[in-house]
């Protein structure tokens, strides 16, 4: 006598050898084979496991995963359980977008069209420490989530910054190691950064561009640009290289020397401001020409390509991120709508890694924190 038990629980006796009474069990022909498709699915879930583990770094310690990455991170700041591992410190803001139909053409995405699309957004200084002062950084981020009527996301992560430092997720790790901070001092070693530089001769065009554009007033007559390159897709199927920035209707100005004492002077700045009214910026498209790099942010586009006015971003609210809209949203910018895609650029699937990483991280630890034991502990 065979009893054999399937998921349901369900016993099942029978005198029939074990693979005739499979075969009945499972409504197959008296001649279907059973052994090679269970080996043959047990192959195939074993590659994918293993396709996985090397993904991950199980197999490879030193290969550069997304936990390499988000582990130096918190070796250069500082643990800060619950924070986002880089761009800790930041403001949440809401409001929407309006199309005017001016890109449509270039891409089939809802957000194109002349339609209103609502937003959620975070301003943010670079960085893993949320407690650092927001004039001791040059560099700002605009990060925002278009929500269409049927559910599709995009979500978009720029930087006050035309161009990249760094072109390759390598690259980027090893600026990461040269810019430690010592231990002694609390700064980067001067030896070691301009050690790193001058191995890296790319980043020199993103220095430059930094030295010629100083950080504006405030957060909300800024540029912010994508830095990576997409593509849009339109009605055709053609694909259109294109990077974008947000252009402000305030009028720059550029921040002075010292910067303001006031270590949150951008939140509150943005804050006052929004409460007189709404801020606006225009989502500005840039199209490539057959030969323009797609895949090195750390390269300009030639001034003379062709620019789209696709519509206007308009910010009404401002929100602290320890319970407003955007805490708990991972602006990961590889999350895109039909019509828009991913160009060949390396750092695209480093960003989407890390983010996925720090995300992860940090909603484990914020839950954590709410269990009735870390309550007893810190009520």
């Amino acid at each position: 006598m065979v009893r054999l038990r399937f998921s349901t629980g369900w016993p099942m006796a029978t005198s029939l050898p074990p693979l005739r009474a499979l075969r009945q069990a499972l409504h197959l022909p008296p001649d279907a084979p059973v052994l090679r498709p269970a080996l043959w699915i047990g192959a195939a879930a074993l590659a994918v496991l293993g396709a996985y583990g090397a993904a991950a770094g199980w197999f490879s310690p030193q290969r550069l995963s997304p936990r390499r990455i988000i582990n130096t991170f918190n070796a250069n700041f500082g643990e800060h359980p619950g924070y986002r591992r880089n761009h800790a410190k930041g403001v949440c803001v809401l409001g929407y977008f309006e199309g005017n139909g001016s890109a449509s053409s270039l891409s089939t995405a809802a957000v194109f069209g002349t339609t209103r699309t609502p937003v959620v957004g975070r301003f943010a200084v670079p960085g893993g420490n949320p407690g650092i002062a927001d004039g001791s950084v040059p560099v700002r981020s605009m990060a925002l989530q278009f929500s269409s009527p049927g559910g599709e996301q995009w979500r978009m992560g720029m930087n006050n910054a035309a161009l990249f430092t760094v072109n390759t997720p390598q690259a980027f790790y090893q600026q990461l190691i040269a810019t430690r901070p010592d231990p002694a001092t609390g700064k980067p070693d001067p030896a070691r950064v301009k050690a790193f530089y001058a191995a890296h001769p790319e980043s020199a065009a993103a220095l430059a561009w930094g030295k010629s554009h100083p950080p504006s007033t405030g957060l909300g007559n800024g540029t912010y640009y994508s830095i990576n390159a997409f593509e849009l897709i339109d009605a055709h199927g053609e694909k259109h290289a294109v990077r974008w920035a947000m252009q402000p209707e305030q009028p720059y100005a550029a921040l002075g020397k010292p910067a303001p004492t006031d270590p949150d002077f951008l939140s509150h700045d943005l804050q006052q401001q929004l409460q007189q009214g709404p801020l606006r910026w225009h989502l500005i498209l840039t199209l490539a020409a057959p030969g323009d790099p797609t895949n090195d942010a750390t390269r300009a586009w030639p001034a003379d390509r062709p620019t789209v006015d696709a519509g206007t971003l308009t910010l009404q609210n401002s929100a602290p991120q320890a319970d407003g809209p955007c805490r708990d949203i991972n602006f990961d910018p590889t999350i895109l709508p039909h019509g828009v895609a991913l160009s060949d650029d390396p750092l695209l699937a480093a960003r989407q890694g890390a983010y996925s990483r720090s995300f992860n991280l940090r909603t484990h630890e914020e839950a954590a924190a709410q269990t009735p034991a870390a309550r007893k502990v810190n009520p």
